[in-house]
């Protein structure tokens, strides 16, 4: 594998359905708001079919290090367990987000195979491959936070239990980014 070949399998488990969670995660441009950690900013370039297949989806994202990426995805199929993405830009690869009911949790995997062709990934990659696969890891635990919060926030009976849930964990190093 070159060195700036990545592939991260992700697991989650959270308290829900399989058709909640599916609605929180294929709603890109709500990203911001739950899981502001990773997504800076998120804007649909093209809806796509009423199943969500082909909708384009741009997107810019930071992880724990202070860098931010720009990439898109494009929604390449969708099916009541999960649904598949094609990534362009910083990231060039494929992600698949799968979904399992187990009782009243769901089990949830992401398996991500990409390249990185931001020139500073590509090429810092053979000796900070660690580091930028860290910074991955910190990204995926940041979501998993932030989707379980989202999930309190939804379960809330009333505006005081939903003001009561703790806000999701902000990016790191804010303040040296530029919001566009």
């Amino acid at each position: 594998m070159p060195s700036n070949e990545y592939h991260f399998v992700t697991h989650w488990r959270v308290e829900s359905t399989i058709a909640e969670v599916a609605d929180i995660l294929g709603n890109a441009p709500d990203l911001v708001r739950w899981w502001p950690s990773v997504y800076l900013e998120v804007k649909e370039l093209a809806p796509g079919a009423p199943s969500g297949v082909g909708k384009e989806i741009g997107l810019y994202t930071k992880g724990w290090l202070p860098y931010t990426l720009r990439w898109q995805f494009r929604v390449t199929d969708v099916s009541q367990s999960g649904f598949g993405l094609d990534a362009t830009g910083d990231f060039v690869g494929r992600g698949e987000w799968t979904f399992r009911q187990e009782g009243a949790t769901v089990a949830i995997t992401y398996d991500w195979r990409i390249r990185a062709d931001k020139p500073m990934l590509r090429y810092l990659s053979f000796v900070m491959k660690p580091l930028f696969s860290a910074n991955h890891i910190w990204a995926m635990r940041m979501g998993e936070e932030s989707l379980k919060l989202e999930l309190a926030r939804r379960g809330s009976k009333t505006e005081a239990e939903r003001e009561a849930i703790a806000p999701p964990p902000e990016p790191t190093f804010g303040f040296l980014l530029r919001r566009r």
